[in-house]
């Protein structure tokens, strides 16, 4: 993990920080040379992936840093989770304004330590330096899976169920709740949470490897990431509104704003599991996940995506999902 910085304080922080997050990972070499060294086993692939969120764009910039720091992590697992990868390690690139102080840091690192011991993976690198911007904090995530395995957007196929994991909405809900849009209460606290420490759906991914026909997470919303999958193999789908699934703390605060409803659909941050595959094939691999999968719809021939109502008529949304700048 290398210093732009070029002060005494970076090092510092590095040495009693991060470094202590690299042991036990041999590819990280201590974080004392200029990279690591990785070694991919006999027959898997590497999956790698990243993420950047910056304060004011992506997080609010007032959440607790320990929290901040799984949610960067667990946005990147969501993704090796979405590609049936077990977790092996990742690098982590961060830009600091002046006001941070070691205090901020001792924390965040608490929440990578905490997310390191529950997904099994370590720090292999990265780099710190200094801003005058916002916070700025890179992930590049890298998981393992069996070749030729990997769950792809792109194999989904006419008569395939489509599922989602978990529940929807709460990622929405949360964020309305952390800018102070929802009564206080234990539901807003409970969807705050949600969104600011999501549910990557490792162990589901890994049971979804080789069988289901498709997979993505809902990052950009529902409707928006179903289309992604659609896009990528040449389908289309429908989707029964009312199938899909919600937490209760969602339930309590719809029934007092029914008005939201379309926006949990399109909202995003929820990085629950699309699932696209031969309905028993799926729901057979996927039980031994212990993770709830719901069925939402079906793949179709065609393009697009159709949201059905209660009577079968097609929903109209204003916005699909979270479109990136």
């Amino acid at each position: 993990m290398s210093d732009d910085a070029g002060g005494s304080g970076e090092f510092h922080r590095i040495a009693t920080y991060f470094a202590p997050l690299a042991r036990g990972a041999d590819a990280s070499l201590g974080l004392t040379d200029d990279a690591a060294l990785l070694s991919v086993p006999a027959g898997m692939e590497l999956a790698v992936t990243a993420d950047t969120l910056v304060e004011s764009v992506h997080f609010i910039g007032d959440e607790p840093a320990d929290e901040l720091a799984q949610k960067c992590l667990r946005v990147n697992l969501s993704d090796l989770a979405a590609m049936g990868a077990q977790p092996y390690g990742y690098f982590l690139s961060l830009s600091l304004p002046n006001r941070i102080d070691d205090a901020w840091v001792a924390a965040f690192c608490q929440g990578l330590g905490r997310d390191q011991a529950d997904f099994d993976w370590h720090l292999l690198g990265g780099d710190s330096t200094s801003t005058p911007g916002p916070i700025s904090i890179a992930v590049t995530a890298m998981g393992l899976v069996e070749k030729g395995r990997a769950l792809r957007r792109s194999g989904a196929k006419p008569g395939d169920a489509v599922f989602v994991s978990g529940t929807i909405g709460d990622g929405f809900l949360g964020l309305l709740a952390v800018q102070g849009q929802l009564p206080y209460g234990p539901e807003a606290d409970a969807v705050r949470r949600r969104y600011n420490v999501p549910d990557p759906r490792i162990s589901l991914g890994r049971s979804l490897a080789g069988v289901a026909h498709s997979a993505m997470d809902v990052s950009d919303g529902l409707v928006a990431d179903l289309t992604h999958i659609c896009a990528a193999s040449g389908v289309g789908a429908d989707i029964d509104a009312r199938a899909v699934p919600v937490s209760s703390a969602a339930a309590e605060l719809l029934a007092g704003a029914p008005d939201l409803f379309p926006d949990i659909l399109t909202g995003g941050d929820d990085y629950e599991l699309l699932v696209t595959g031969p309905e028993e094939a799926v729901l057979s691999a996927a039980a031994s996940s212990g993770t709830r999968l719901t069925r939402i719809g079906a793949i179709r021939s065609g393009a697009g995506v159709s949201v059905l109502d209660g009577d079968g008529q097609v929903l109209q949304f204003v916005k699909t999902g979270f479109r990136h700048g």
